[in-house]
């Protein structure tokens, strides 16, 4: 700044790609030697993708990916400065794993859990304060900047979840390893001792970040506190001491300053976290209790015949071999999805051909994507089969009944205990093929236990439209709650997803903005913050189509472009005309 005015220090510092650790270097070097200082704070602004994906997207060299942290470890490493803090004015990168890199490099980090809304950091106060008082502690400047982001937030971006937090990474580099040790250690031997739905229904339960995304990141100290082991609870206290500062919005529960990958919707990731933690000296426990894990999954996965790693419809489930019972062209694939009367050495024949031979197609994944699974002993397969045949779920159950009521379905007390999720699906007769409306979170049950249908032919519709609806999380605090959706779209062109939030302060829902969708060539990491709606964008709403025999169609538009003119309205709509199917997905 020269008198009130920006000015470049550089007129062409040329089109090196961001996300290259050797312009990160460079830049530091630059600013080394042009204004040497005792004091240094580096800050990392915008697309954040975690712990697999790193830092950073650069839109003008898209096919350069984004900076992993083993990336940032070698520019740092490179560059030769200890830092005050280093802050990630970005998306997710509050991480153990981030932490535990960077605690060679600096004292603190400051960065979210959380997605981070659109207008990020709030740098006037905490510059000012500290261009007044250069010897002003790290943690005050840190706390300065959590308090301003948080507050800013609450005031601009209406019911977007927010998270902040300072970290101690020399505390934590030094408390850490031994409880994190000691933790994944019981976390294994819980895993592959009979224990496994434990560790499942813990994970399942956590709070999960930029649940859209699918990057399976949780709270670390909210995961352990639901396992409760005794190891659990004391890495829970060297995290929570670790964590100096933390703040969060009243739409945000159970973040408590640093999450962690910790795989269940996306089987295709744990090659990659592996890889990720050799590269940055990660735990080699905890690597390998969540390879035991995926294991386990991957193997309950191929046992049920899954076709995917996360579905996201079960669509082939009406005309597929659900039960194992024939099959009429689905997807369901191997007959061991049968009945519940499996036994172990059928299954141990199946997971010992599956590690014998070509896994490619398993759970929708390539043989690239599984070399993780491989590396286990005869042992190791044959306690996953015993665990297997004792805890599997019997999908010949999934049938409706009917009486005097109406339709019911009934499962036995042991069948309802192995279900983490249900979710209502619905697909809309238009008279060629069925629309996929979507995934919520709504489902009922009589007196006697029995879960009962929705057959009130409603769904959600914005300005009367009737569109494609997927449920994303319910963060229930007393009688506080907030539930986020996502409906697919394209703006202007572009296809992003409009975010949708539901608040006990307005119950009938709002669109808070757009969330770009990039394809997987293009980055891993998140934008910071939602595109706002402006008067003149046009909005054309997606869909999933299929034909009547279940072969998955296209992308399809689903009504008439609508132009943006003032708020829009978020209401339900009774879907007149064509039949609707009703059905329910259960995650076991």
């Amino acid at each position: 700044m020269k008198s009130g005015d920006l000015v470049p220090l550089e007129k062409n510092a040329g089109t090196g790609s961001m996300t290259d650790p050797k312009t990160l270097t460079s830049f530091i070097n630059y600013c080394k030697k042009n204004f040497p200082a005792n004091r240094y704070e580096l800050i990392l602004w915008d697309y954040g993708g975690g712990s697999l994906s790193g830092y950073g997207y650069d839109q003008k060299n898209q096919s350069s990916g984004s900076m992993t942290l083993s990336s940032l470890d070698s520019a740092l490493k490179s560059a030769g400065i200890k830092y005050d803090s280093i802050g990630f004015d970005a998306c997710l990168m509050a991480t153990v794993e981030t932490a535990s890199m960077l605690s060679r490099y600096a004292d603190y980090l400051i960065a979210s859990e959380e997605t981070e809304p659109g207008i990020g950091w709030y740098y006037t106060n905490w510059l000012t304060e500290l261009s007044a008082n250069p010897s002003m502690a790290t943690l005050d400047i840190g706390q300065s900047i959590v308090d301003d982001f948080v507050a800013a937030c609450a005031q601009q971006c209406r019911g977007q979840a927010t998270t902040l937090s300072v970290v101690d990474l020399a505390e934590l580099s030094a408390t850490l390893p031994d409880d994190l040790s000691a933790f994944s250690q019981e976390l294994k031997r819980m895993i592959t001792e009979g224990e496994y739905k434990a560790v499942s229904t813990a994970r399942s339960g956590s709070r999960e970040f930029a649940s859209s995304s699918v990057i399976d990141q949780i709270d670390f100290v909210d995961f352990a506190r639901r396992l409760g082991a005794d190891e659990g609870k004391a890495l829970v206290d060297v995290l929570l001491s670790a964590v100096k500062y933390n703040r969060t919005s009243s739409s945000m529960t159970n973040a408590y300053g640093l999450s962690v990958y910790f795989p269940l919707r996306k089987m295709s990731s744990v090659n990659k976290a592996v890889q990720t933690y050799d590269a940055i000296g990660m735990d080699a426990d905890y690597t390998s209790c969540v390879r035991a894990f995926a294991s386990m999954e991957l193997s309950g996965q191929a046992v049920s015949g899954s076709s995917s790693g996360y579905a996201t419809s079960p669509y082939s489930a009406l005309f597929g071999n659900m039960t194992g019972l024939g099959s009429t062209g689905g997807s369901s694939g191997s007959g061991y999805g049968s009945s519940a009367t499996v036994s172990s050495g059928d299954i141990a024949d199946l997971l010992s051909a599956l590690l014998g031979g070509d896994m490619s197609g398993l759970a929708g994944l390539s043989q690239q994507d599984v070399t993780f699974f491989t590396g286990r002993s005869l042992e190791d397969v044959r306690a996953s089969a015993d665990y297997l045949a004792l805890n599997r779920f019997d999908p010949s159950a999934l049938y409706w009944q009917q009486n005097a009521r109406g339709y019911y379905l009934s499962l036995s007390d042991e069948q309802w205990d192995l279900i983490e999720n249900v979710d209502l699906n619905l697909y809309y007769d238009d008279g060629e093929g069925y629309v996929n409306m979507g995934l919520d979170n709504l489902f009922a049950f009589d007196e006697d236990g029995n879960l009962v249908p929705d057959t009130e032919r409603t769904w959600l519709s914005i300005n009367n439209q009737p569109v494609a609806y997927y449920h994303l999380s319910t963060v229930q605090d007393g009688d506080s709650y907030t539930i986020a959706g996502r409906v697919p779209a394209l703006l202007n062109g572009e296809t992003v997803n409009l975010i949708l939030l539901f608040t006990d302060s307005e119950p009938n829902g709002y669109v808070a903005g757009a969330q770009p969708v990039y394809e997987d060539w293009e980055t891993d990491t998140v934008a910071r913050g939602l595109i706002e709606l402006e008067d003149g964008d046009t909005l054309d709403f997606l869909c999933d189509f299929y034909s009547y025999d279940g072969v998955y169609q296209d992308s399809y538009l689903l009504g008439e472009p609508l132009t943006v003119s003032g708020e829009l309205t978020v209401h339900d709509t009774v879907l007149d005309g064509g039949e609707v199917l009703v059905m329910y997905r259960f995650t076991d």
